[in-house]
């Protein structure tokens, strides 16, 4: 034999030593994210976590899977990659907490036509960062080069995050007739509604390069503000007693998440007075015209996430999340009927 090398793997575009420089740059980060339960590091077949560790006695399993949706477009058309993996750990984590589950661990799936080192690591820390943020750990995850299957530079995320919580405190249970509804601040859009919002930035004229409107810095960094992580507050919440339900305020806004913590027969009253909406919002509705109701059910218009909960807890679980950081608003209350109707205007 001549010794002369045929067609390799590298040849057809996919890079082996690339994908194992990347294991190798993000093992630290998810290093970070140990917590009890691990049982091993990256690089096996399957990913193993101890729930008895975890302090679990009768646990049920809970599990999401989400994400970061057309936000990604804005993350690739501006080089700023930073963020997008805690959009992915945030979509997953905070639905989880709304069934009253602490998130145990989490892996990720990152798909591109070629692997560009670098940028796939500076995802991979974001997500280990939002995996920090929410108590879970950074377990394992799939990182697959697809010539052919995306444009150049382009690439896709998803991610799932497992929970748990003990048997019989699944949320929600107990929401009833005058339960007060406390709403956290957003940090802007999040990771919903980005369909329209690149529609709208179309229509004013604007470059992802140009000043942002309302805030420091560019219009594209504004937008790509990281969606904020409820987990550890929610939680600390949860266990004071007293809440009944948790809604994620995602896709659908208040009008479409709201109602599914309701029981059947039971609304909600919201009074849109109760908070200011966020500049992003108002620059956004002026752009395009864009009617109350709608802006309802496609943004979260400046509040993440809601807590149901007890009248008679409400002032004491208000302040355990000021005291954890969060921007608390009383937004209204549940009542009789279905679906949420609304006092005031967005302002």
């Amino acid at each position: 034999m001549s010794g002369k090398n045929g067609v390799t793997y590298a040849d057809a575009g996919v890079d082996i030593d690339a994908g194992n420089a990347l294991v190798e740059r993000i093992k630290p980060a998810a290093k970070r994210t140990d917590r009890p339960g691990v049982m091993a590091g990256l690089g096996g077949f399957g990913a193993l976590f101890d729930l008895k560790a975890a302090g679990y006695a009768d646990p049920v399993l809970v599990a999401a899977t989400d994400g970061v949706g057309t936000k990604l477009r804005i993350a690739i058309d501006t080089g700023e990659v930073d963020g997008v993996g805690i959009d992915l750990v945030a979509m997953c984590v905070n639905d989880l907490v709304c069934q009253g589950a602490e998130p145990l661990f989490f892996l990720d799936y990152f798909a591109t036509g070629k692997l560009e080192t670098d940028k796939a690591a500076r995802i991979v820390e974001g997500i280990a960062e939002g995996c920090v943020q929410s108590g879970c750990a950074l377990i394992g995850g799939e990182t697959a080069e697809m010539p052919g299957m995306y444009p150049e530079g382009d690439f896709d995320l998803a991610g799932f995050a497992v929970g748990a919580m003990e048997r019989g405190t699944a949320l929600p249970e107990g929401v009833a007739e005058g339960d007060v509804l406390l709403g956290l601040a957003s940090s802007g859009v999040h990771s919903n509604g980005y369909s329209l919002v690149r529609k709208l930035v179309e229509m004013s004229g604007l470059d992802w390069d140009a000043p942002c409107p309302w805030d420091e810095g560019s219009l594209g960094a504004a937008l790509l503000k990281p969606t904020r992580l409820y987990v550890k507050q929610a939680l600390a919440a949860v266990r004071a007693g007293g809440v009944h339900g948790l809604a994620h305020i995602t896709g659908g806004g208040l009008s479409e998440n709201l109602p599914r913590v309701l029981p059947e027969g039971l609304g909600a009253e919201v009074d849109l007075g109760a908070w200011a909406l966020p500049p992003v919002f108002d620059w956004l509705r002026g752009v395009g015209g864009i009617d109350e109701g709608e802006m309802l059910k496609t943004f979260n218009c400046g509040i993440g996430m809601i807590l149901v909960v007890d009248p008679a807890r409400a002032g004491a679980l208000r302040a355990v999340l000021e005291g954890a950081g969060e921007a608390v608003h009383e937004l209204g209350r549940v009542v009789a009927g279905e679906g949420v109707t609304y006092r005031g205007t967005l302002a």
